[in-house]
């Protein structure tokens, strides 16, 4: 059979492993990465039941992992914290305590790996007794203004501790700004704000509940969190948080979300990070697990499609993994 005459050939460029790297659109750095540490103030780490393979890390146990993270190039990370339930209260007031859990942590690293990029998270669920990351009045309303304060006071605890980076994820309106004023008033304007902006009332979240026992008491995050229906209002979110100062913004979750970070990324000037969440985690993990996929070329691909999307920053619990595979 004779060879048809095709002037183009599309698989010409993908005829070997070299060729394929020469033509590759998106490439995936493990120095995008930035890794995801559940830390609690106990001794010993634990394992989390709702997320197999991830840790609650003591102090200790912490400073181990970050040191074999930053080995194989993870440059970034960001703090979760498990708070005991007897340091939970309405007014969340431990969130801004100076020898809190996140403070005392973000000292430790600092003081063990200063060139280490810290990132922390700001909102109330994780020291609210209601389990809202915003204040709740009796009546079960999140109070957006008053709820201002206590994130500002959490963002300047955290960057005199020594964060590189404060990432608002309450989804209050107008926090940005707030955390921008208040940390500039106190000589922190070279903090960065990377702000949940596009924080979507999500069903993939539960598994990170668990990890924390953040849940809400009662009701639901959507007063607050965004419609999944909505990527418009997205736009709205991130273009009003830029507005208010944010250096970058980030569109949580990620995988379930692509199109909202590539509409995006047509729509703004700075940086876009996306959230591959716990739920997206325990998927993969599950199906691997079961023998249906792939664990390494799975987890990948979906990273590599979150960065295709328009995501210059991806927090993924395969960091450390990914980095050292992309350094083989």
């Amino acid at each position: 059979m004779n060879n048809q005459r095709l002037p183009i050939r599309p698989r010409r460029n993908r005829k070997s492993e070299a060729i394929r790297n020469l033509c590759r659109e998106t490439r995936l750095s493990h120095e995008s990465l930035i890794l995801p540490f559940f830390i609690h103030d106990k001794e010993t780490n634990e394992t989390i039941d709702s997320m197999p393979g991830c840790m609650r890390w003591s102090l200790p146990g912490l400073l181990d992992e970050i040191k074999e993270a930053m080995a194989v190039g993870i440059q970034s990370i960001v703090l979760f914290p498990a708070i005991k339930d007897e340091l939970k209260t309405p007014d969340a007031k431990e969130c801004f305590n100076e020898n809190g859990l996140v403070q005392r942590a973000v000292k430790t690293i600092k003081d063990n790996f200063p060139e280490l990029s810290v990132i922390t998270d700001v909102a109330l669920d994780p020291y609210n007794s209601d389990g809202h990351d915003g204040l709740v009045s009796e009546d079960g309303i999140i109070l957006n203004d008053a709820t201002l304060d206590v994130l500002c006071k959490q963002a300047t605890s955290h960057a005199e501790a020594g964060a590189d980076v404060i990432a608002p994820s309450d989804m209050m309106d107008g926090r940005v700004g707030a955390i921008r004023d208040s940390l500039d008033s106190a000589s922190f304007e070279n903090v960065s704000i990377m702000s949940y902006s596009a924080k979507f009332a999500s069903a993939y979240y539960g598994p990170f509940r668990g990890a924390l026992n953040s849940a809400p008491k009662s009701g639901d995050k959507k007063t607050y969190q965004m419609d999944p229906a909505n990527v418009k209002e997205a736009v709205r979110e991130v273009m009003l948080d830029i507005d208010e100062g944010a250096d970058m913004v980030m569109v949580k979750p990620a995988g379930p979300y692509l199109d909202v970070i590539s509409t995006l990324k047509d729509c703004v000037e700075i940086p876009i990070a996306a959230y591959q969440v716990s739920g997206e985690y325990l998927m993969i993990e599950s199906a691997c697990s079961a023998g249906w996929l792939d664990r390494r070329s799975v987890i990948m691909e979906s990273l590599i499609g979150i960065h295709r999307a328009g995501a210059s920053a991806i927090l993924t619990y395969y960091a450390k993994e990914a980095a050292s595979w992309l350094t083989q």
